[in-house]
């Protein structure tokens, strides 16, 4: 008997530990109804209504002035959008995709004979820019540290809008 105490015990204890390690958090605060990213300001606002309930310092892509046209450009797109998916295994930590490209961008790069590209993501920092992160070195997306994207995995909900300004 005194074994299986010790054995249920020990499980309890690991189980306790564990529960502080967890990428997944939870938010109970204020809806986030919009996004707001300013390119220029390497910023990003989580908001409810008019009211900022976070911000953060981001980077961008690796060519970030100009609205992102087609696959490969190395720009972030401008313009509005919604958060349209989440990525629990992301190499980039964690990651909420942004519904770009959509139908105007997607009419336009095939005016010109190209793919608009796609795949464009909130999302943290691989291994290989976490020692010495350069800034704007995404393929367009938006980075945020890795803790930052634990909080906004949380916060923001598929279907938000997302802004972004030039």
């Amino acid at each position: 008997m005194r074994i299986l105490s010790i054995v249920l015990m020990l499980g309890l204890f690991l189980g306790l530990a564990s529960c502080g390690s967890s990428k997944f958090g939870t938010y109970r605060g204020p809806e986030v109804t919009r996004v707001l990213v300013y390119k220029a300001d390497r910023k990003m606002y989580l908001m409810h209504h008019e009211k900022v309930l976070k911000s953060y310092d981001i980077s961008l892509g690796f060519a970030p002035v100009g609205h992102k046209q087609f696959e490969g450009d190395g720009k972030t797109p401008e313009g509005t959008y919604r958060i349209d998916r989440r990525n629990p295994n992301s190499e980039f930590h964690l990651s909420v995709g942004i519904s770009y490209p959509n139908t105007n961008d997607v009419a336009f790069a095939a005016s010109q004979g190209k793919s608009a590209g796609g795949d464009i993501f909130i999302h943290g920092y691989p291994e290989r820019f976490k020692k010495a992160p350069v800034p704007d070195w995404t393929a367009g997306c938006i980075a945020v540290k890795d803790k930052e994207i634990e909080e906004i995995y949380a916060m923001v909900r598929d279907g938000a809008i997302v802004t972004i300004y030039p």
